[in-house]
């Protein structure tokens, strides 16, 4: 039995979210009080084997009210019960939560005539403090298209039961580390193909450019000392029953150097491991 706790700043994808997992056949409630949710636990437990085996609720911070205290005993009853219970806190970073508003007209539920967009969305932060703290993975959706949230749903939140998830992101620097790694490794000590004119337009998912970084000694020494060290830990992880791993490796711009390390690297462990992902943030 699985319940999914989707919680989260306004604006950072919670409805897309659960509306993803409807469509994968999880039984969603969205708004459900956070006081409500042990008896929610007891009506999992009871109908075992029913509609509510997979279950996701929706929850913010207008309908925790005081309960929040109460999140740790409440996770602790509900996992008594035998159900696999863990909060996917989604978020995102200020500027794109305004620019999200301005673009659809919708209105913050914390704003009012007293309370601006950017004060209503520092206290919702502060507000869902607790039930961040005790989240089992953070989801930053600053740099997420709406297609790109759905697939991260589809591929991360579904298939606990087959082993750890491991997704390898490449990014750029200049446009900030993505929230919510596990590992940032900085691949900007490699020579970079942007100085070089005919690969400057590419990618590091084209040969020329893959050719480029091969030819470099520094290049098979990284990707050697980064394997090395993940292939060490991630078994350790796993056992501490971890369900998702994010490695981020960074380059300047997030095109040449990080691509090609990502790829290279989940191409290595999917040899050796089920459930390794990529997603190269600046190319999507």
């Amino acid at each position: 039995m699985k319940l999914l706790i989707i919680s989260g700043l306004s604006g950072s994808g919670k409805s897309t979210a659960l509306r993803t997992l409807e469509d994968l056949d999880f039984y969603c409630i969205d708004n459900l009080p956070l006081s409500m949710l042990p008896n929610l636990g007891a009506q999992i437990h009871s109908n075992r084997g029913d509609i509510l085996s997979n279950t996701a609720v929706g929850i913010d911070a207008r309908t925790m009210l005081d309960a929040s205290d109460d999140i740790h005993g409440i996770l602790d009853d509900m996992r008594a019960l035998g159900i696999d219970c863990r909060i996917i806190y989604f978020e995102s970073d200020d500027a794109h939560l305004l620019k999200r508003y301005s673009e659809t007209r919708r209105r913050h539920p914390l704003t009012s005539d007293n309370v601006s967009l950017a004060e209503a969305i520092q206290h919702e932060r502060e507000m869902l403090a607790g039930i961040s703290a005790v989240a089992s993975q953070h989801v930053d959706t600053s740099h997420m298209t709406p297609h790109d949230l759905r697939d991260f749903v589809t591929e991360h939140l579904t298939d606990s039961a087959h082993g750890m998830s491991v997704l390898f992101e490449s990014f750029g620097f200049k446009h900030g580390v993505p929230g919510g790694a596990d590992f940032i490794f900085d691949a900007r000590c490699l020579p970079n193909p942007h100085w070089e004119p005919e690969l400057r337009p590419l990618s590091g998912r084209d040969k020329p450019v893959q050719e480029f970084l091969v030819q470099q000694l520094e290049t098979s020494l990284l990707v050697e000392d980064i394997h090395a060290f993940l292939g060490k830990w991630l078994p350790r992880f796993e056992q501490a029953n971890r369900n998702y791993m994010t490695i981020a490796i960074g380059c300047t711009g997030g095109q040449h150097r990080s691509v090609y390390m990502v790829d290279r690297l989940a191409s290595l462990f999917q040899e050796q491991r089920d459930n390794v992902l990529i997603r190269h943030r600046e190319l999507s």
